[in-house]
């Protein structure tokens, strides 16, 4: 059985789906489009994440770049890319995801899912999924727009505490980033860390778990 949790909260979409690298190959599709030179390697790549946000990142390259961009069109553009590569992928679940959906939806759980990412991103995502997951699936789907300040500010898990009327100790959140798992904590909320491909290094000590492969397993109480 569950521990006494009523939600649980899924984070970015890198919970979810593993997209690490189609956003890195779309931000450099982006920049090739816009005649920028700009290349960013993985290894480059796997440090930007330390830092949320595509746009903000973009705004952090160009000045190291001395370069002037409009980050907001880059950005948009690396989105439609993005999207794009997503539905030519036939993208699919994360290891054990589909199974801990499944076993929380039997057991009447509500599901939310806290990303403070575009709705277009979500829409391709849903999209890409095929049927995966559906959208009725979730309680609460979160959005960049119904926020002021992205992760790792907590802003979106208290959005997400107030829209699903619970306390912080009646959920337990997922997050792929230490970044993103940083909005869960400061929300006072227990946090699983479920690390993205590019997150194997992050720091996730305050995590109540570590896994690679999501089971209901981890929401026992002898687990956390």
């Amino acid at each position: 059985m569950l521990l006494d949790y009523k939600a649980i909260l899924l984070g970015s979409i890198g919970t979810l789906v593993e997209t690490s690298e189609l956003q890195r190959k779309a931000f450099n599709q982006a920049f090739s489009d816009a005649g920028l030179d700009w290349i960013w390697t993985p290894d480059e790549y796997l440090t930007m994440l330390k830092k949320s946000g595509g746009r903000n990142r973009i705004i952090d390259y160009a000045n190291d770049q001395g370069v002037q961009v409009n980050a907001h069109e880059l950005h948009l553009k690396k989105t439609e890319i993005f999207n794009n590569m997503m539905n030519e992928e036939k993208i699919s679940l994360r290891p054990g995801v589909a199974n801990l959906i499944s076993y929380v939806l039997d057991n009447n759980i509500q599901l939310a899912f806290v990303t403070s990412t575009s709705e277009a991103n979500i829409d391709a995502m849903f999209t890409a999924l095929n049927g995966q997951i559906k959208r009725s699936d979730f309680d609460f789907i979160g959005n960049d727009k119904i926020i002021s300040k992205p992760k790792p500010n907590a802003e979106i898990y208290l959005k997400a505490l107030s829209e699903l009327k619970l306390n912080a100790e009646d959920c337990i959140a997922i997050e792929d980033t230490e970044v993103s798992m940083r909005a869960a904590i400061d929300a006072n909320i227990k946090c699983i860390a479920f690390p993205g491909s590019l997150a194997y290094d992050n720091d996730f000590s305050n995590a109540c778990l570590e896994t690679k492969d999501l089971s209901p397993s981890h929401l026992i109480e002898k687990q956390i």
